[in-house]
């Protein structure tokens, strides 16, 4: 057992708390049983995993573990409450997009900095998908301990990229203005770009979007959070599919750039 908090493998798990850290080692530290059996059932292999020695825990596919003393590991958890495992994954293992067969629908992301509703998202393309989450510079750590926990372990079954490498078209989700989103009509895949909960989408990415999106709103509504509108567009999505999950195949028809410019878009609920 791990009695010493000199020990080099808490001085990893201390580490990974930094994102910085967690990008130069390329790994990140998944706490408690939900989201580590979740990492395991996905196909990853953990690096680490340290165990309370005191409250044994037991997961499908769990190797080897080392056990340390209750104290030190309530002192390494990111957690209000200690778990009794934690263990740490290579970030290269999680899925990419572009990988695992073709995933045409998804949701691009500029500037989503809060990590609850980054996690949040990846949770719902895991739930109305399948669909991939496309990253711009400046969103939160997808891997970061809220993210994580956000995503209900939505991050190790979910397809992540650049947001460039997202597939087209690009439809941007913007408060009011574009075409009525239940009115979108596709013939296969749509990647939703959706902005900053505050700043919105700024103009020049706006410009690369292929059309814009708006979810009708009451009068006097200023916006939704951006989690929520990723939301309602992929059910959109799935809803407007046949039985067997496939697109109906009806003509898309993409309400193309016009005269719109910046907008302020999606408000940002929380820092």
């Amino acid at each position: 057992m791990i009695t010493s908090s000199a020990n080099t493998r808490l001085k990893l798990v201390r580490s990974l708390a930094s994102r910085r850290q967690r990008e130069k080692l390329g790994l990140f530290v998944c706490e408690g049983e939900d989201l580590v059996q979740a990492g395991i059932d996905a196909g990853l292999e953990p690096v680490e995993t340290l165990v309370d020695g005191e409250r044994p825990v037991s997961l499908h596919g769990l190797g080897e573990a080392e056990a340390v003393a209750p104290a030190l590991l309530a002192k390494i958890s990111a957690l209000a409450h200690p778990p009794r495992i934690i263990s740490v994954f290579r970030r290269g293992d999680l899925p990419a997009l572009g990988e695992g067969g073709s995933r045409p629908t998804g949701l691009s992301l500029w500037h989503v900095g809060d990590p609850g509703n980054l996690g949040t998202l990846l949770r719902t393309a895991d739930a109305l998908g399948p669909a991939f989450v496309a990253l711009s510079t400046g969103c939160a750590d997808p891997t970061g301990p809220k993210a994580q926990r956000a995503s209900m372990g939505a991050v190790f079954r979910v397809p992540m990229g650049q947001f460039e490498a997202a597939p087209r078209p690009w439809v941007a989700l913007v408060p009011r203005g574009g075409q009525p989103l239940e009115e979108l009509r596709y013939a296969g895949g749509v990647t939703f770009v959706l902005g900053a909960e505050r700043e919105g989408l700024p103009a020049d990415v706006l410009a690369v979007c292929d059309g814009t999106a708006s979810i009708p709103l009451a009068p006097d509504a200023e916006s939704l959070n951006v989690a929520v509108a990723g939301a309602i567009a992929l059910y959109e999505l799935a809803t407007g599919r046949g039985q067997d999950g496939r697109s109906d195949m009806r003509s898309h028809r993409i309400a193309r750039k016009s005269s719109y410019g910046p907008t302020s878009e999606l408000k940002r609920d929380e820092k």
